[in-house]
């Protein structure tokens, strides 16, 4: 049985004003809400069990997603009664599996969520991070200096390679041994505390689509790419 843990408790306070009257999770894009996206491609994947963690605007959510029954999947709930962050709601969760998938309520991909959960479990990892590859380019000139202001290299706006996490994570339940009881504990927390216990986590990058919906200006952007047919349901 595949388990996945919804994140759906941020107040979206970045997309205003499309969240003054909704949660984020159910802001549409195209013809479905985004939670409605990513909980149909969970079951796609074949998960049967989705479990939101939920706090503002819990009730609309509730209302909306139900018993999960619609999509022929189970769907139940973790109600944070205070702000706990991204890792810290899993200590709510009373009967989590060896391992489960987690992601943020905001993410739109075209990962194949089975495929990310089986490779963990294969793999043994205590937690698997999904990671995109961006580059951002500097519009300005980078000075390097040395320890007396001397100037030792310069790049003329440079274009900087890195690895951003998509929000979606495959953890072990090792993982909640870390976590703290009733504190606001995030992925970030987290990832340096496996560090530092010499259990760090493993990074897989994915090169197809991926969105993270942050911005006024994301919204629009995932509202052109599920018109475009980018989106897959």
């Amino acid at each position: 049985m595949k388990r996945a843990i919804l994140l759906a408790g941020g107040k979206g306070t970045r997309l205003k004003p499309y969240t003054l009257t909704m949660p984020k999770p159910l802001v549409p894009v195209g013809d479905y809400p985004i939670i409605e996206i990513i909980i149909r491609q969970l079951a796609k994947n074949g998960f049967t069990h989705i479990t939101l963690t939920v706090n503002h605007m819990a009730d609309m959510i509730k209302e909306f997603c139900g018993d999960g029954s619609k999509w022929g999947i189970l769907i139940d709930y973790s109600l944070e009664t205070k702000p706990l962050s991204t890792m810290g709601p899993l200590k709510l969760i009373q009967d989590l599996p060896e391992n489960f998938l987690v992601m943020n309520g905001d993410v739109l991909t075209n990962i194949d969520y089975g495929q990310f959960f089986d490779k963990h479990v294969q793999e043994g990892n205590v937690f698997t991070v999904s990671a995109y590859e961006r580059d951002h380019k500097v519009d300005y000139g980078v000075l390097e200096t040395n320890e007396t202001n001397q100037l030792v290299a310069f790049k003329e706006k440079p274009i900087l390679h890195y690895k951003v996490s998509m929000g979606v994570y495959m953890l072990n339940k090792a993982c909640l041994d870390v976590i703290p009881d009733d504190t606001f504990y995030g992925f970030d927390h987290l990832m340096l505390d496996l560090i530092k216990n010499n259990n760090p986590a493993t990074v897989k990058v994915f090169d197809g689509y991926w969105l993270d919906i942050g911005r006024p200006d994301d919204y629009e952007q995932a509202i052109n790419d599920y018109q475009a047919g980018l989106i897959n349901i």
